[in-house]
């Protein structure tokens, strides 16, 4: 039964930033030239669901610069609710860069002190009632790193959500550059106790665990709480599991030029799916055609694909035609 309370599919939580990202095709030795988006992984993961037919809201804080303006302008054309966010006077909002080498895509942040990083425990009744109204929570690895206060408040956020009958996905998205190791495994393990969906990426997984092999990781997974785990595997796809069975989502062909956000539009068309009625195979499916899309495109939001679009790269996949 359609529980008539829950107006929204999915409201994320996190830190959304200014990007950077270096251009291609420049002449080694000139300076560097960079185009400027927007990112931050809850941020992407958010508008990704939007642009899947989803009814979204965002929870941070934002500078009362420019930047936290041009961001809020965003969320507006994006169809997105942004009206719970907190504007804080005392911060900026955050930043970073992207330049990408033969190895591949490297991230340099500007992050310290922002806004979002200044989350607190109280906002959270601000934020109640959308929390409430949403079929689902979204948060990262990244929402607990940013700070103490921020790590307080995702994880108070994971335990309110559920006391109101809200689902809670969380992806592991591990940036060491942002908090030790030891505490990394401690929160996401905590974190992870509190979700409904876990969303870890193999390589996540190896660093917090040991482990490498996919079934080990996803029997771990399941045994600190989660019900559901899908485990993404970049150009392999995925395997989705709900306890009881699991299933293997093959990955795309296609020709990757900035992975930059691709697990994040994972999460949002996978959340967006769900919400929808999918099943959970069925959601990966779709999730895992619409992350192929996004990584043959620079930036982390604009090559997050529209819906008809990952219908189009199904059905082209279905019939083995070129996308």
């Amino acid at each position: 039964m359609t529980d008539l309370s829950k107006t929204l599919d999915v409201v994320a939580l996190g830190e959304a930033m200014v990007e950077f990202n270096q251009t291609p095709g420049q002449t080694p030795g000139e300076p560097l030239v960079y185009l400027q988006g927007f990112g931050g992984d809850t941020s992407n993961a958010a508008i990704a669901a939007a642009r899947a037919g989803a009814k979204v809201a965002y929870l941070s804080r934002l500078g009362t610069d420019r930047w936290g303006d041009r961001l809020m302008d965003l969320w507006q054309r994006e169809n997105m609710d942004a009206t719970p966010v907190l504007r804080d006077a005392q911060a900026p909002t955050g930043m970073y860069f992207v330049s990408h080498d033969v190895q591949g895509h490297q991230f340099s942040y500007a992050r310290a002190g922002s806004a979002a990083s200044r989350m607190q425990t109280q906002d959270l009744a601000h934020w109640q009632d959308t929390l409430a109204s949403s079929h689902w929570l979204h948060l990262s690895g990244i929402s607990l790193a940013i700070s103490a206060s921020a790590c307080d408040t995702a994880l108070a956020a994971m335990q309110l959500a559920r006391k109101l009958g809200t689902r809670v996905a969380f992806d592991s998205n591990l940036r060491l550059s942002l908090w030790p190791l030891a505490r990394a495994q401690a929160c996401i393990r905590h974190a992870i106790g509190l979700c409904d969906l876990f969303l870890p990426s193999l390589e996540d997984m190896t660093a917090l665990t040991g482990l490498t092999q996919a079934q080990d990781i996803i029997a771990w997974s399941h045994a600190q709480g989660a019900t559901q785990v899908v485990l993404k595997l970049g150009a392999h796809g995925a395997i989705a599991s709900d306890g009881q069975m699991q299933r293997a989502v093959p990955g795309h062909s296609v020709q990757a030029v900035d992975a930059t956000g691709a697990g994040d539009c994972f999460a949002g068309n996978l959340l967006a799916r769900l919400s929808a009625g999918d099943n959970l195979w069925d959601a990966a499916a779709y999730a895992n055609a619409a992350a192929a899309l996004s990584v043959q495109g620079f930036g982390a939001v604009d090559p997050l694909p529209q819906r008809e679009a990952v219908l189009n790269a199904l059905k082209s996949a279905s019939t083995g035609t070129p996308a």
